[in-house]
């Protein structure tokens, strides 16, 4: 079974969003999928607002992971959450 490495960004709303809330929703909804959290980070977008960035890995017969991403955009105080980069492991 083959490993995928996934980068995820998840833009909140606003600046008033809980960005720990937004990491507790993104890492159930990943955990479900039986993917392994690598790295959560959050980066300077613009005036206070901060994106959430989170790596992770999965098997990659699990399927393709853009359903945890569009499960994440219906929920509450998330603009949106996009798969932006999906390479495979090695080793």
């Amino acid at each position: 079974m083959a490993k995928v490495i996934i980068t995820m960004e998840i833009m909140p709303e606003n600046t008033e969003s809980d960005l720990e809330q937004i990491e507790s929703k993104a890492k159930e909804k990943i955990e479900e999928k039986q993917g392994i959290i690598n790295s959560i980070n959050r980066e300077e977008v613009a005036f206070g607002l901060k994106k959430i960035i989170i790596k992770f890995s999965a098997d990659e017969e699990k399927g393709s992971p853009d359903p945890i991403a569009e499960e994440l955009e219906k929920q509450e105080d998330i603009a949106s959450a996009q798969i932006t980069m999906v390479s495979r492991a090695l080793g």
